[in-house]
């Protein structure tokens, strides 16, 4: 990296506010900032955003370059794999640079694919998207066809439902279903309505108009998502008469979703605390629905507690008769397949077991139900999937075969013998495999034979030219990590690669093998490696390896990373001036503790809408859910644990030993935050702090030539939906900043 003359930071009011939590005195000079609509945070953000564009346009070189070469490589189709409903066949596309995939509907496979929705259409920038989804069941043989869809806006975590009449040329209902938040839809298998979730609306917006081109403040306010609620709607009717179904008013911050048996019968009801992974389940049954919802609009449905603590996940998978069948982790933590039968309700459930928990750490991950009879398994073996295929004794019939390493998405139903696969890994960026499950092998315990249905191509990517590889180093206290590798066949092992290193490391979350262009532009044009360490608090290994890294065990997420680090630097591949780090929302936090704790390990840190102020993060949206993973800043023995790596009560002082031997690098790693004012998953609020608090702690001194900046986007949220344009901006600036820092220049 050119030597950067000193930046002139933005002057960031601090104001005198101090707290006593549980003893301690907690300062929190930056408070204000948590008022999204104050002048003094709008204020904030324009004058952090202008420092941040004089840098881009004045100082780095390569973005254009690195634009024009991220959207050529992003310009190539996209598929998903396609799914039947009723007799129909929908999937979605987008040719390339579509801010938003269509979705498509066709007759048959061999048809002539129709637009069914053009999300494309609904905002001129493309910041609308589709969120849930749901086609109702069309089993009565009368040729109708819905499909409900949430419509997100801004990036916002809020949808609305909307309801579209496939078999009458996919006319949309007036039917608007709002304050809709991690929902699923559920039909009843009359095709008379359906099941979805929401909240009160916030108090803020409460006597706002909802109108959908106009309402554009909602998913930026903070207040906390209490109360949700599970609702049914009947179609051709207005959202103040639909019926309240089931709620848990004892527990305000507890989630209810449901799902309807693949027969119609049973609502499957589940409750949960936060993000734990375990939940309640209870049944509520569906034969006489119609008078329930003639009933008391204030009425829960009755049901039955199949399982009534928090001490498991369960999830079901189908029924066949009165024996449900779920995915489970009690007694299991790498999950297992479990039936039961539901009789009248009143006896104690009886489990057996399906199929066991897998030998060898190899993790249960989807369990999908296809005709005739059988469960495809989605194994996570070493961080890749194999599928294996069993019928409902759980007897093993085959393991059907992949390309290689990589990840692979099912799209099966319980009624149809037809299963998709969608195959993808660093170096290959999807293939789409077609099987019939009622066809036998050409020899016994062999999978019927797949077809290559869909191959997706990138134009100008040659992936013989780099490998992908996996590799296992120890954490500080022994654990072995696994880490996959992406870099150049001919890269030298000079010690000086740029490396940049991704974590993520929390919620049960895995990171598994993906394509991603813009990873493999740093790759291929700055020369450098990609590092993915599997950290604990992840998925990977189970739900062993998940509680190894959350609550009081946080810091083993952070020693996991900052480990790969330094089995990169051993191995010989580079050195600490040469590594980036990069991990958005809870691997925001991750890079931003990692900083902190070792700056001198690292030579750049971008941090995505990341949960910054962890004495805090429980007060706005949905945060108390994170208290599950986290602990709980109100608990002191939590909010003692958390205090030692919350970023912003964390960053170093200028004057500080570790800062003073950094004064030859630029002082602390440069710093790019970046975070969207509709981010109401993980509000912008944090990464606001963290960058004060840095700007303030080291942005005046002298030996601080390293940025310390924040990008902050408008009509953006946490990141699903985001346009294609966005992404390209973002990344292309993301990607150009790591590299100028760590000194590579673009290779064409």
């Amino acid at each position: 990296m050119k030597t950067l003359k000193k930046l002139t930071y933005p002057s960031v009011r601090r104001e005198h506010l101090v707290e006593h939590l549980h003893g301690i005195q907690v300062v929190d000079p930056y408070r204000y900032l948590e008022d999204p609509d104050s002048s003094k945070t709008r204020e904030f953000i324009t004058h952090q955003n202008d420092v941040t564009q004089r840098v881009f346009d004045h100082e780095i070189p390569f973005l254009t370059e690195t634009k024009a070469r991220m959207t050529e490589l992003f310009n190539y189709e996209k598929f998903s794999a396609p799914h039947k409903h009723g007799d129909k066949y929908v999937f979605s596309k987008n040719d390339g640079l579509q801010n938003q995939s269509v979705l498509y509907i066709q007759d048959d496979l061999q048809g002539e694919p129709r637009v069914l929705l053009d999300p494309n259409l609904l905002a001129a920038d493309g910041t609308a998207a589709l969120s849930s989804r749901a086609f109702s069941e069309s089993k009565l043989h009368d040729g109708r066809l819905f499909f409900a869809h949430g419509i997100s806006r801004g990036g916002s975590d809020w949808q609305t439902i909307k309801i579209m009449a496939v078999h009458d040329k996919n006319q949309m209902l007036e039917d608007t279903i709002e304050w809709v938040k991690f929902s699923t839809i559920a039909w009843t298998h009359d095709d008379q309505g359906f099941f979805y979730s929401r909240y009160p609306p916030p108090e803020t917006m409460k006597s706002e108009q909802c109108h959908e081109d106009e309402d554009l403040k909602r998913g930026t306010e903070t207040e906390s998502n209490m109360n949700h609620q599970l609702w049914y709607h009947t179609l051709h009717t207005s959202q103040s008469q639909d019926k309240l179904v089931y709620a848990y008013p004892s527990e305000p911050t507890f989630n209810v979703s449901a799902e309807v048996s693949d027969d119609g019968k049973k609502l499957l009801l589940y409750v949960q605390d936060g993000c734990k992974n375990a939940n309640m389940l209870h049944v509520a049954d569906l034969s006489d629905f119609e008078t329930f919802l003639k009933g008391p609009k204030d009425s829960t449905i009755p049901v039955t507690k199949l399982v009534d603590n928090m001490d498991a996940a369960y999830s079901y998978i189908l029924n066949d008769g009165d024996y449900y069948y779920f995915k489970t982790n009690v007694d299991a933590p790498r999950e297992r397949v479990v039936r039961t039968k539901l009789g009248d309700g009143n006896a104690v459930p009886v489990w057996e077991e399906v199929i066991p928990e897998q030998p060898d750490a190899i993790v249960i991950e989807g369990v999908h139900p296809a005709a005739p009879n059988l469960l495809v398994v989605q194994l996570v073996k070493d961080v890749h999937n194999e599928l294996h295929v069993y019928n409902l004794d759980g007897v093993f019939q085959y393991e059907i075969p992949l390309p290689s390493i990589g990840t692979v998405g099912v799209a099966s139903k319980r009624t149809e013998s037809e299963l998709f696969y969608h195959f993808i890994s660093f170096l290959y960026p999807g293939s789409i495999f077609r099987i019939d499950l009622s066809k036998t092998g050409t020899t016994s315990g062999m999978a019927p034979d797949a077809e290559l249905f869909r191959e997706t191509k990138v134009k100008g990517f040659d992936p013989s030219q780099f490998e992908a590889k996996q590799v296992f180093y120890s954490s500080k206290d022994g654990t072995k990590i696994p880490m996959f590798l992406v870099k150049r066949k001919n890269a030298p092992k000079n010690g000086e690669l740029p490396v940049y290193l991704y974590g993520y490391g929390g919620f049960n979350i895995s990171l598994t093998p993906a394509f991603s262009v813009s990873r493999l532009v740093f790759v291929q044009h700055f020369n450098g490696m990609l590092a993915l360490p599997n950290l604990r608090g992840g998925g990977e290994y189970g739900e062993q390896w998940h509680q190894d890294g959350m609550l009081h065990k946080k810091q083993n997420v952070f020693d996991d990373f900052h480990s790969a680090a330094e089995y990169l630097i051993e191995e010989g591949y580079t050195n600490s001036e040469k590594i980036a780090i990069h991990g958005g929302s809870n691997g925001g936090l991750l890079v931003a503790a990692a900083s902190n704790q070792r700056p001198d390990l690292y030579r750049c840190m971008v941090g995505a809408v990341g949960v910054m102020d962890m004495l805090r993060f429980h007060k706005f949206t949905i945060g108390h859910a994170w208290r599950t993973e986290y602990g709980d800043p109100d608990v002191a023995d939590d909010f003692d644990y958390i205090r030692q790596y919350s970023p912003v009560h964390n960053v170093p002082h200028a004057d500080s030993p570790i800062m003073q031997k950094l004064a030859e690098r630029g002082g602390f790693p440069s710093v790019l935050l970046t975070t969207g004012d509709h981010d109401d998953r993980v509000v912008p609020l944090h990464s606001y702090k963290l960058i004060a608090e840095l700007q303030h702690q080291l942005g005046s001194s002298e030996m601080q030539t390293n940025p310390l900046l924040i990008r902050i986007d408008t009509k953006s949220g946490h990141g699903a939906g985001k346009p294609t344009t966005k992404i390209i901006e973002e990344t292309s600036e993301v990607f150009a900043f790591i590299a100028w820092s760590l000194g590579a220049p673009f290779v064409a």
